[in-house]
């Protein structure tokens, strides 16, 4: 992806700004169109079957309205924003959406813009608003939920998956939530 090289080059700079961060994200945004936004939103019903029955309807309507149309979100983002990114998790995100999706990944669909709109969406969460890319509400499984409680983020399945090479719980800003303890 062509997102990569261009996150890549600004990594390289002494200290990244949010804002250049974001000024990439909406030139890749724009590139996104609602046709683009319907396949995606198909691809993840599809996989949504995959789901337990009892959370499919909600995790859908959550992930499609706080996911996929998060797109608009950045491309009309006007807000300046303070602060630099961290660049070492920085330089972890691009590489682990490089091993998913850059051009070592293997054989991809190019017309494919799933891929590209999960990047956007948890490089936006994540280094501009300082957000867990699963939303807070965000069902799992034992009718748990990513919530935030005292200013931080919590998610259930943090440190369960954090390990897994293809999960972006490496980057997300949420803490693991002790699940055992509610």
């Amino acid at each position: 992806m062509d997102m990569f090289k261009d996150l890549i080059k600004l990594s390289k700079q002494s200290k990244v700004s949010k804002n250049n961060v974001l000024d990439i994200l909406k030139d890749y945004a724009k590139t996104i169109g609602m046709y683009d936004q319907m396949l995606a939103c198909s691809k993840m019903k599809e996989e949504n079957v995959y789901i337990q029955k009892e959370y499919a309807e909600k995790f859908e309507s959550l992930y499609i309205k706080s996911f996929i149309f998060r797109v608009n979100d950045i491309e009309s983002d006007k807000n300046e924003y303070v602060g630099l990114i961290d660049k070492f998790m920085f330089n972890e995100a691009i590489g682990l959406f490089k091993f998913q999706y850059g051009e070592d990944s293997g054989s991809r669909d190019e017309n494919d813009k799933f891929p590209l709109i999960y990047a956007l969406i948890s490089f936006y969460t994540t280094f501009i608003l300082g957000e867990p890319i699963h939303p807070v509400g965000s069902p799992f499984p034992g009718n748990l939920y990513v919530i935030e409680e005292d200013g931080k983020y919590l998610c259930p399945v943090k440190d369960a998956q954090e390990d897994s090479p293809n999960a972006v719980c490496k980057m997300c800003v949420a803490e693991n939530l002790d699940h055992k303890k509610c």
